[in-house]
This record gives structure tokens, sequence and C-alpha cells, in this order.
């Protein structure tokens, strides 16, 4: 087999929660170039719906739009249900959807701590638990859930956020523990400081965005499309002997 042959993805069906933008996205279009079809999740659909019709025009590939909110069971169930009726199976799962409010801990709302927590963490086990039993069943499957270099450094005005990746982190490595048996793989990305939306409260302040490069090795913020390799390699056969592992796309930050 020709090496690049490991990382081809043609025959695979993915889920990319939360890619109507983001990381999300550079995922799905990276998931669908290397020949997989792809689900496209959003809590909107003005924001699925765009971004499948493109990723579809650019791989010619199946892509779906799923609204669904990944704190919802309901929503969860009717997005695996979905996806395994309209593209015959589901053998990719990438954890994407995410939110962060950024506040000094004692002035978070409950409200606010409990939607960062049910998005983050509940959300990430509903859909792990929403795919498992397809997965056992065809004894295969790849989980990728998306940490963040956060849930392994601390940095004020994160509590909660911190909080909920250092518990994806967690999940990953006990998750892979019970499912390695059936050939299902699950690790984690935790991308550094990425040029996102998300961050745009952060990427518009000189000085605060400042602060973030002098403290990556590499000396400038991440692209979003380079996250792409990541999730191939995560999601193809190139892979195949790497389980409960958090993988650190940081520039170097947390390697001092």
């Amino acid at each position: 087999m020709n090496t690049l042959d490991l990382f081809r993805l043609d025959g695979k069906v993915a889920v990319v929660t939360g890619a109507g933008r983001g990381l999300g996205r550079e995922m799905a279009i990276a998931l669908a170039e290397a020949g997989a079809d792809v689900v496209i999740t959003s809590r909107e659909m003005a924001h699925a719906e765009p971004v499948a019709e493109e990723i579809a025009k650019l791989s010619g590939r199946r892509v779906l739009p799923v609204v669904a909110d990944v704190a919802s069971p309901e929503d969860v169930r009717r997005m695996v249900d979905t996806t395994c009726r309209e593209l015959g199976g589901l053998d990719i799962l990438v954890n994407n959807a995410g939110v962060n409010i950024r506040h000094l801990a004692h002035e978070y709302a409950m409200e606010e701590w409990n939607t960062i927590i049910t998005t983050n963490v509940t959300g990430v086990f509903l859909c792990c638990q929403a795919v498992l039993p397809k997965m056992m069943a065809q004894k295969s499957g790849r989980i990728i859930n998306v940490g963040s270099m956060m849930g392994v450094v601390g940095m004020p005005l994160r509590v909660p956020y911190s909080a909920s990746k250092g518990a994806v982190h967690q999940m990953t490595r006990t998750l892979s523990l019970e499912v390695a048996k059936y050939g299902i793989t699950v690790n984690a990305i935790a991308p550094g400081p990425f040029l996102t939306e998300m961050n745009r409260q952060v990427i518009d302040q000189p000085e605060v965005y400042n602060f973030f490069v002098e403290r990556i090795p590499l000396g400038r913020w991440a692209e979003p499309h380079e996250l792409r390799g990541v999730v191939v390699f995560l999601a193809s056969e190139a892979s195949n002997y790497i389980t409960g592992s958090v993988i650190m796309v940081d520039g170097g930050w947390t390697a001092q």
C-alpha cells in the first residue's frame, strides 16, 4: 500500500458537530477532501447549509446539513439516525461543538457556567453515547474530541472553559479503554491559539493578542486550516495504533 493511501477516507461517513464555522468547518473540509461523506451540524440551518453546499462543490462528496444542539439528547439521537439513514452509516465522529464565555471566576452567572459545561462536556458525552452502539456493532470507528490547550494549562478568565476541556481530555482517555476491544479509537485534538471567530474578543485586543504571541514558541497564532492534517490523520488508517491520546496543536506552548 502506498503510504499516502493510509490517509484516504473513501467510503467513510463522518459527523462534525459545530461545523457551521471556524475549526469545525475546516475539519469538515479536510475529511471531505480525503474522501469521506460528511454531516455538518449546527444549531442553526442558516450556518450549516451554506457550509454543506460549499464543501459538496469543493470535494464532490455527499455533504448533509443537520440542525442539532449537542446538549439535547433528542437532537443527538436524531442526528445519528439521520446520518445512518441518509448516508448509509457512521464511521467518524468529530466532537467539535463548544462555547466559551470569559469572566473572572466570581462574576459567572450559574446559567453561564451551565451553558459551558453542558455544551462542552455533556454534549461530547451524549454524542459519544449515541454513536457507540453503531460503532461497536461494526467493530470499527473513530471518535475525535476537540479539547484545548486550556485543558492542560491555566489562564485567567477561563475557569469553566478550562474545566470543561480538562474533562474532555479525561473522557477521551477513559472511553478509549472501554471501546478498544471493539476496534474503536478515541483521541482528542487540543488546539492552542487559533484565529477563529470564537477568539475574536481576544484577537481584537492588540495587547492580549501579543501576550499570546510572546508565549508561543512558533511566534504566531495558527490559521484555521492548520488543523486539517491532524483530523485526517486521526480519522484514517494512518492512526490505527493510536488511542487515548491528546494531541497538542499549540505552536509549542505546552512544551515549555
